[in-house]
């Protein structure tokens, strides 16, 4: 029997349980993997809330990454042996290839000989490298940037030599952002973005804007964007709907395109592309993923929680 993580309805934390189960023998294209480290995602809250794209079959299991060894393989793998260090690449369905257990089994395609927190590097080279073409050119706001995919786009975005302009609702976190790599930090709910966009880019905007949180924020994000400008919306944080900012959008010729990390993720060349660029920027020490705590498995609610509560900076990474 192994532990691992599932829920039997919809709801907060609370209905997380550590379940013990029967793993099966991996399928012949897959790694069996006993797992040390889950990183939690803000995309596995939406999961267990009901307001993701995948909707749960209960009892549902969840997560899209971990790191651990191998113990054993399916008939059809190569190039992993046992006692292998490898992590997980973000699958495209988290209710069949879960993260959250001892003992998982996930395709060979999305695993690697490594250990690295993927999801957030993976979801920030798709939008800024590959949809946006980021160059040392260019103005790149990547707002709730305190989270770990936030801190991954700021890492990225400055390894190309890209201007980053980060944002976060108050200033608590200014100093920590600065620190991570922004070049700038706005407050949104303290200072006027317009205007200190407008300061920084010497009145030209940002040409890239990498979002989660969508509703009124999109419109204000427009406003301060450059002509021919891109906005990259990879979540939908607020509840609340905004307006379509269709005169920012035609006078100045903005792209608004919603992502998703299923476009590399499901894309064998994209994915290899993206595999290349993170292992060498993990390597040269130009993405160096950021812990913000660790919580034990049997911690597991606790650890959302804290998730849910934005009072992290970088990624919440459990230990099994």
């Amino acid at each position: 029997m192994t532990r691992v993580v599932r829920f039997h309805e919809y709801g907060p934390a609370d209905v997380l349980r550590i379940d013990d189960i029967e793993v099966p023998a991996p399928a012949a294209d897959e790694v069996q993997i006993v797992v040390k480290a889950i990183g939690l995602n803000r995309a596995e809250v939406m999961f267990r809330n009901g307001a993701y794209l995948q909707e749960a079959e209960f009892p549902s299991r969840l997560g899209y990454e971990a790191a651990g060894t191998v113990k054993t393989t399916g008939s059809d793998v190569s190039g992993f042996a046992n006692g292998d260090a490898v992590s997980v690449i973000p699958t495209l369905d988290m209710s069949r290839w879960s993260t959250y257990g001892e003992i998982i089994n996930i395709p060979a395609r999305y695993v690697e000989k490594a250990a690295a927190s993927w999801m957030q590097y993976v979801t920030a080279w798709g939008a800024l490298i590959d949809q946006a073409k980021v160059t040392a050119e260019d103005f790149v706001i990547v707002s709730a940037a305190s989270s770990s995919v936030g801190i991954a786009a700021i890492q990225i975005a400055r390894s190309v030599g890209a201007t980053v302009i980060a944002t976060t609702r108050t200033n608590a976190k200014a100093q920590a952002l600065t620190d991570a790599g922004a070049h700038h930090v706005i407050a949104t709910a303290d200072g006027d973005l317009a205007a200190r966009v407008k300061e920084i880019t010497g009145g030209k905007g940002a040409r890239v804007v990498f979002d989660p949180i969508g509703g009124p924020a999109i419109a204000q994000f427009a406003e301060v964007m450059a002509v021919g400008g891109i906005l990259l919306e990879y979540g939908a944080l607020s509840p609340d709907d905004g307006p379509f900012p269709q005169f920012a959008v035609l006078g100045k010729s903005l792209t608004i395109k919603g992502y998703l990390y299923t476009e590399i993720v499901g894309d064998d060349e994209a994915l290899a592309r993206a595999k290349a660029f993170i292992t060498k920027g993990l390597e040269s020490g130009k993405l160096d993923p950021l812990v913000s705590r660790t919580f034990p498995f049997d911690q597991i609610q606790e650890a959302t929680r804290f998730l849910e509560s934005n009072e992290q900076i970088g990624k919440i990474v459990v230990t099994v």
